[in-house]
């Protein structure tokens, strides 16, 4: 209960001080709720089938996302996440045949490079920027593609959910995959923005690039750090 009100407050307050002016809904569409509240998103779930394609980067510990994907569309997930612990937890699972997993990241470019560790042994969430919560001194070398070599790997054309928690990275990727001008009808994000002084002018010009190039906001989590954006020409 306690954790409710203080999401209810934090909400308030984002409101009043105008934080999130800039997530402002401008496509109608019908969404729904995938996943736990901690690893969930919203999705357009009428432009779904079984041979959609979902690519879904930064898994940690959580595939309840990915799970209410194959349960409610049955098509194929590809799950993507470098993270030594992610790995780890994966393998230990019980998966679906239709989740299929792969040891790298997405990066705006090819290649193996420092990611940092946790701060606290017992998270799982790395990244490859110095935030707060990891420890520049614990760092592992991990492999991360760029988003056109991923489609090449695979033989994809053609991207139906592209989600996207990947820990601060995002902004340079969304670049990369704007400019690399890759089709994909749905994109979600969880904004690091808190993990930047400028975080918010951040989040901002990466909305704009993503209306610059035809989408549109069309749902935003209670926490207003999971944003969901589809094709202005998909609906």
């Amino acid at each position: 209960m306690k954790l409710a009100v203080k999401a209810r407050i934090k909400k308030i307050i984002l409101k009043v001080t105008g934080k999130v002016e800039h997530l402002k809904i401008t496509k109608s569409c019908k969404h729904n709720w995938y996943g736990n509240t901690y690893g969930g998103f919203y999705i357009c779930p009428d432009l779904l089938d079984e041979k959609s394609v979902i690519y879904s980067f930064g898994i940690g510990e959580d595939i309840s996302f990915d799970t209410a994907i194959i349960k409610n569309h049955g098509c194929q997930v590809f799950g993507f996440d470098p993270t030594p612990k992610s790995i780890n937890w994966v393998k230990s699972q019980k998966t679906n045949e239709k989740f299929l997993f792969y040891e790298f990241g997405i990066g705006s470019k090819s290649g193996f490079v420092d990611f940092f560790l946790p701060k606290n042994p017992e998270y799982v969430s790395g990244s490859l920027i110095d935030t707060k919560n990891v420890d520049t001194a614990r760092k592992v070398s991990v492999e991360m593609k760029s988003l056109v070599d991923i489609m090449n790997e695979l033989n994809h054309k053609h991207i139906d959910v592209l989600k996207m928690d990947i820990e601060g990275s995002e902004y340079d990727v969304i670049e990369n995959i704007l400019n690399s001008k890759i089709s994909i009808t749905q994109i979600l994000i969880e904004f690091h923005d808190r993990f930047f002084e400028n975080g918010t002018l951040k989040t901002k010009q990466a909305i704009q690039k993503l209306n610059s190039h035809g989408y549109e906001i069309f749902a935003v989590s209670d926490s207003f750090e999971e944003i969901s954006f589809i094709n202005k020409n998909a609906i």
